[in-house]
C-alpha cells in the first residue's frame, strides 16, 4: 500500500493541480471579462462610476473572486514545483519566486478596484470633490489596477517561460504543452511591456492573449485529464536524487 502511494503521489498531485487551475482560469475570465469590461464604459467615466456603483455586489464579489484566485494560486505553485523539479530544480525554484513577487503585486493591486468603488458611492466625506472630480479619480484607479496587472503579469510570463522549458525538457509531459506554455509566456510579456512602454499599442495587441489563454488551458486540461507520466516522473525523480 505505502509503494502505491508513492507510486501515485505525483499523479494526485497533477490532478488536484489541473482543478485549481481550472479554477483560476474561469475566475480570471469571469472577472475581467464578465465583471470590468461589462461596467467600464470606455470613454465615459460617468457611465463607469455609476455602472459600479449600481453592481456594488457584483463588483465585490468579483474582487473576492480574484483572492480566492490567489489562495488557489499559492498551493499550485508547490504542486508545479513538486512536479517539474525532477527537471531542474534551481529551474523550477526560479519559476517559484517569480510567483512569489507577482502574487503580493497583483494582491495589492485589488485595493485600486476598492478605491474605484469608494469614489463612486455617495459618502459625506466625497462631498469635498465634484461629481466630475470623483469620476476622474475612478477613471485614475481602474487604469492604476490595469497597469498594476500588467506587471504582475511581466513576472508571470517569465514564470510561464521557465514552466515550458522544463515541460519541455521533462520526458513526461508533452513537448508541444512546453511549447504551449511558453508562447503564453511571450504573449503575456509583449503585452505587458506594450502596455508601460508603448500604451496606445496596448489595445491592439490585447488579444495576444487568446495565445496565453490556448496554452495554459492546454496545460490545466493534460494535468486534470492525463497527468505525469508516473514511471518518467520517478525515474527523473531518481536520477535528480542520485
Amino acid at each position: 500500500m505505502t509503494n502505491k502511494a508513492v507510486d501515485t503521489s505525483p499523479q494526485l498531485y497533477a490532478r488536484i493541480g489541473g482543478v485549481l487551475y481550472l479554477i483560476i482560469i474561469v475566475i480570471g475570465f469571469c472577472s475581467e471579462f464578465f465583471v470590468r469590461d461589462k461596467l467600464a464604459v470606455s470613454g465615459d467615466v460617468t457611465a463607469t462610476a455609476n455602472n459600479i456603483m449600481a453592481s456594488e455586489s457584483l463588483w465585490r464579489i468579483s474582487i473576492a473572486g480574484d483572492l480566492i484566485l490567489l489562495v488557489c494560486a499559492v498551493p499550485l505553485t508547490l504542486i508545479l514545483y513538486v512536479l517539474l523539479s525532477p527537471v531542474n530544480k534551481h529551474l523550477a525554484l526560479l519559476a517559484v519566486f517569480f510567483n512569489i513577487i507577482e502574487f503580493p503585486i497583483e494582491a495589492v493591486s485589488k485595493l485600486c478596484l476598492f478605491a474605484a468603488l469608494f469614489l463612486s458611492g455617495n459618502a459625506d466625506y466625497l462631498k469635498a470633490f465634484e461629481p466630475h472630480q470623483r469620476h476622474a479619480l475612478v477613471n485614475i484607479s481602474l487604469k492604476l489596477h490595469d497597469y498594476g496587472f500588467g506587471i504582475d503579469l511581466v513576472f508571470f510570463g517569465f514564470a510561464c517561460l521557465v514552466y515550458g522549458y522544463l515541460l519541455f525538457r521533462s520526458g513526461y509531459f508533452p513537448r508541444t504543452i512546453g511549447v504551449l506554455m511558453a508562447i503564453a509566456g511571450l504573449s503575456y510579456l509583449t503585452n505587458s511591456f506594450t502596455l508601460i512602454l508603448a500604451p496606445a499599442y496596448a489595445g491592439r495587441i490585447f488579444l495576444i492573449l487568446v495565445f496565453a489563454l490556448i496554452g495554459e488551458l492546454s496545460f490545466c486540461l493534460w494535468l486534470m485529464l492525463m497527468g505525469v507520466n508516473v514511471q518518467r516522473w520517478k525515474e527523473q525523480a531518481s536520477a535528480a536524487r542520485a
